[in-house]
């Protein structure tokens, strides 16, 4: 089992660096694909209300031997639920799926800014965290214009943000908002979504040269600047390469090389134009 590495929320709640992502895996088969995870020796698993797979984790977990005080488990508010009472009627509904009478993080899915909810909606998220329901509160997909709404308006300075973050899109202003604030950065979609950026000849190269995969280098640049990342894979042999980048580390000329590789291009929404509440 690998030992995967934990950062220090500012909360003081501690995360493991490497978690596990489930976006678009069927409820179905949840429940299957989380018990390899954990069996890989995961210790944080990344679910959210519209991924409508809450249940399948939640059993995941239940049935793992691992006792639930072990296994980081993060949920996310989806964008039609912004409004503070619409808020906790909808955490209840996650904790229900899941199974479990608290979560460790807490998200706000989307920041929706032609809503002009998210500032309600996050003291909500302050009240859960207040009446112990949940070990931390972040969001995701805040840009830093959002983020400084958030600090000027409320209490509590979000502990994370998740925003799609891999090689061709590497957010240096937003992680140097971050660390200005005490807010980590997490990763969604870290290798790019498997899609041709695995066979970057850049990558490619870094890889053959340490005898590890490109999914690997790319995870081991991840880890090395700081990121909690999350990948995501149905298949067993994959969950496991994934969670084996911890016996090597990249030298200063393939973080170099690996940054050189920036095109500012998105796979997701803009997060300042997404306005989907379906």
């Amino acid at each position: 089992m690998s030992s995967v590495p934990s950062i220090t929320l500012h909360n003081g709640v501690t995360m493991p660096q490497l978690g596990f992502g489930v976006w678009q895996v069927p409820d179905d088969e949840a429940a299957t694909v989380v018990t390899h995870a954990l069996e890989a020796g995961y210790r944080s698993i990344d679910t959210a209300a519209v991924y409508e797979n809450e249940k399948g984790t939640g059993r995941a977990i239940a049935s793992s031997g691992v006792p639930r005080e072990e296994v980081f488990l993060t949920t996310k508010l989806w964008n039609s639920e912004h409004g503070y009472d619409s808020t906790l009627r909808a955490f209840d509904a996650s904790l229900d799926r899941l199974g479990t009478d608290y979560v460790d993080l807490y998200l706000i899915h989307w920041p929706l800014p032609m809503f002009d909810r998210y500032v309600e909606t996050w003291r909500a998220f302050e009240k859960l965290y207040a009446d112990g329901r949940v070990r931390a509160i972040g969001v995701s997909n805040f840009q830093p214009p959002h983020l400084e709404r958030l600090l000027a308006e409320t209490s509590a300075v979000p502990v994370i943000n998740q925003i799609e973050l891999h090689p061709r899109l590497q957010q240096e202003q937003s992680r140097t908002f971050h660390a200005a604030h005490g807010i980590a950065t997490e990763a969604w979609s870290p290798l790019g979504q498997g899609k041709d950026i695995l066979n970057d000849p850049v990558i490619t190269k870094i890889a053959e040269r340490h005898g590890k995969t490109a999914a690997q280098v790319i995870l081991r640049w991840h880890l090395q600047l700081g990121n909690v990342v999350i990948p995501k894979s149905v298949t067993p042999s994959r969950i496991r390469e994934n969670i084996d980048v911890f016996d090597f580390e990249l030298p200063a000329e393939d973080l170099s090389a690996l940054a050189g590789l920036e095109s500012a291009s998105r796979l997701g929404p803009d997060p300042s134009e997404m306005d989907w509440t379906g």
